[in-house]
């Protein structure tokens, strides 16, 4: 029923275009219905159901189940892809989209049906699969629009990087195979720390990729800003947490962790948080910039799931509790705003027609429902009240907080340090949505696209609506998530109740509840008010001064651009902008233009010059393949000989 209810309706689609649309949307709902229903009921079961059966495969088995763990990543996977069929009946219709409008819909139900079974595997060959389905769903789903030279190279990058890190899982199993002797994903009493190390970095490295980590976050920019919309919220509100869900099984079935795995995960995260919102800021395409985001936020999980490690190393329940209390509930948050926010993102772009920042402008009068729901969702991603954004943050700062102790060495006080780096991460990412409302929904219409944009139908409104209401429910009651958070810490860690703690005792969140009830009153009280004066009071228009420009034109408001040129210079050492100034020179000049553009560091200017430099030197060896026998008898003759000669040299040492 769990995967029935989100990959099966996609094959109707090719029953019909705008019918079989609508069915499979309808079945999609029902069955993510049907799923979070068959969730409610897994939660009330006093052990995880399990099935266990035999396959046709000479490796592992068919081995599922549904614990705590797993019920805190299957709720967004069965929400967001649901709003997201809904959003794309008026997003993407199939009568306008023959060509890949089928393709779409089927792999997009794949997708989902992938990432439940991802969730739920409790076999490593099984796992494998469904990352493997998961991994080529969404390349078809990012790729939809293929005629675009653009999308082409961003699944390129997508599928490389992808299968990099599976290849890096592959190694993982393999290696806990040897170590366990199975492929079960179930825990293990003792492990040479040798190999739990390694494992622990494997997964670090493979599961990384899925995440976007940095650096290993190279598809994810490209890959986002170019698939439809509807698929970018599903990729980065619900796939991204399947690399995170990865970290979190293995290190729950991994015995005795380390110090330096905790640590090294606090530091990755830190850095991944900071240089994401740094690289979003520096951005102009507001899908882009909202991919970016997205490593951010990856960066903040992985700072819980660091600080949770440390506590299970040190015997800290109170980190554990806190660190990936927190980390599991920004995974429920991110979910949605993101989301959200990606909803907006393709509401403009199918308004405006565009997805250049400097090209829009003045929507908020155009499009005034979506203004007021992309305000919920940048509210909820700075970590601000009364939103769900600061609840998450804010069990991560108070595990944090609680590293500084005179008893603790100088090596744990110095996790502390990583609550600099959550509050820097803060405050540039109200720097950053500030950017987005400021060029987007501010101002006026910077081009005539900007000036036909209107608000969209229903089908496009309703899931942003429905995700805003989240954001707004677990903002203002962040204590009905308790339950869960407290029954999927038990199944990390085999203590999470030590000394009687608790998320509610460590982290009161009934204050956060009365805060944000509090300032959800100020802000009504303050809209009545300023709604009520306006109707008394006579507003007459008249010209103001100028400045001695009687004709002001658009171009003379900032740009986002403009906006985050300071702070692009300010950290120009990690991004490494490109600047190209104007030239001019002799009596009459020609017209010219200054422009700036934010390459991603690690894709532009590390990887994408290494390839083209083996593109360049590889075809070289293509004059060894003569294409006749000989020459390939010699050289596994050669082969032979030089095997032979280093072993006899091993014997002899």
């Amino acid at each position: 029923m769990l995967l029935g209810c989100s990959g099966g309706p996609a094959c109707l689609l090719w029953f019909g275009s705008s019918l079989g649309q609508r069915l499979t949307v309808a079945l999609t709902v029902v069955g993510s219905g049907l799923g979070l229903g068959s969730l409610g009921v897994a939660i009330m079961q006093p052990t995880p159901p399990t099935w266990h059966l035999p396959w046709f495969l000479p490796w592992g088995q068919f081995a599922i189940a549904l614990d705590p763990l797993s019920v805190m990543f299957l709720a967004p996977v069965f929400v967001v892809p649901a709003l997201g069929a809904i959003y794309g009946l008026d997003y993407w219709k199939q009568s306008e989209h023959p060509a890949s409008g089928r393709r779409l819909g089927l792999f997009y139900g794949i997708l989902a049906g992938a990432m439940a079974m991802v969730v739920i595997a409790r076999d490593g060959v099984l796992f494998l699969i469904a990352w493997e389905a998961m991994a080529l769903a969404a390349y078809f789903t990012a790729t939809a629009d293929q005629g675009n030279p653009e999308v082409r190279r961003a699944g390129w990058v997508y599928l490389i990087a992808t299968h990099a890190g599976t290849l890096t899982l592959i190694a993982m199993f393999a290696l806990w195979h040897r170590a366990t002797g199975s492929f079960a994903l179930t825990g293990v009493a003792m492990m040479p720390p040798a190999i739990s190390g390694t494992l622990f970095v494997l997964a670090l490295i493979g599961f990384g990729f899925k995440a976007g980590l940095m650096p290993l976050h190279v598809w994810l920019p490209g890959a986002h800003a170019n698939a439809p919309s509807h698929v970018s919220a599903v990729m980065s509100g619900v796939m991204l947490k399947m690399g995170v869900y990865g970290i979190v099984r293995l290190t729950a079935i991994l015995p005795g962790p380390a110090l330096w795995w905790g640590g090294t995960l606090l530091a990755v995260g830190a850095i991944t948080g900071i240089a994401g919102i740094v690289f979003a800021i520096g951005q102009q395409d507001i899908k882009r910039l909202l991919a970016y985001s997205s490593v951010e936020n990856i960066g903040i999980i992985a700072m819980g799931l660091g600080l949770a490690l440390l506590g299970r190393t040190q015997g800290r329940a109170d980190w554990v509790i806190l660190g990936l209390g927190g980390a599991l509930l920004h995974v429920w948050n991110h979910a949605q705003f993101k989301s959200l926010l990606f909803f907006v993102a393709g509401t403009v772009i199918h308004a405006a027609g565009t997805r250049r920042m400097d090209l829009l402008g003045g929507l908020a009068r155009r499009m005034p429902l979506t203004a007021i729901l992309f305000v919920v969702g940048a509210v909820a991603i700075c970590g601000l009240p009364p939103l769900n954004g600061f609840a998450s943050e804010w069990l991560l700062y108070m595990g944090l907080f609680r590293t500084l102790s005179p008893h603790e060495t100088s090596a744990l006080a110095g996790a502390a340090m990583s609550a600099v780096g959550l509050a820097m991460i803060g405050a540039l990412a109200v720097a950053c949505f500030v950017k987005l409302l400021g060029t987007v929904f501010l101002g006026t219409p910077r081009s005539p696209v900007a000036r036909q944009a209107h608000d969209p139908h229903a089908a496009m409104l309703l899931p942003i609506a429905a995700l805003a209401l989240g954001c707004v429910a677990l903002g203002i009651l962040p204590v009905l998530a308790v339950p869960l958070l407290a029954r999927a810490i038990g199944c990390w860690t085999a203590t999470p109740n030590a000394c009687g703690l608790s998320i509610a005792a460590l982290a009161p969140l009934s204050r956060v509840s009365v805060m944000a009830l509090s300032l959800c009153g100020l802000l009504m009280a303050a809209t009545l008010s300023w709604a009520a004066l306006s109707r008394l009071r006579t507003i007459r228009k008249a010209c103001t001064w100028d400045c001695g420009y009687a004709r002001p034109t658009a171009r003379m408001q900032y740009t986002g651009s403009s906006f985050a040129q300071m702070l692009v210079g300010l950290f120009s050492f990690i991004i490494w902008p490109k600047r190209y100034e104007p030239q001019v020179a002799g009596t009459l000049p020609h017209a010219t233009r200054f422009g700036s553009v934010t390459p991603d560091t690690v894709l532009d200017r590390l990887v994408t010059p290494v390839f083209d430099l083996a593109g360049r030197l590889l075809p070289r060896l293509r004059v060894l393949q003569q294409g006749q026998t000989q020459y390939y008898v010699l050289y596994v003759l050669v082969a032979v000989i030089v095997l032979l000669w280093w072993g006899a040299m091993g014997v002899q040492s």
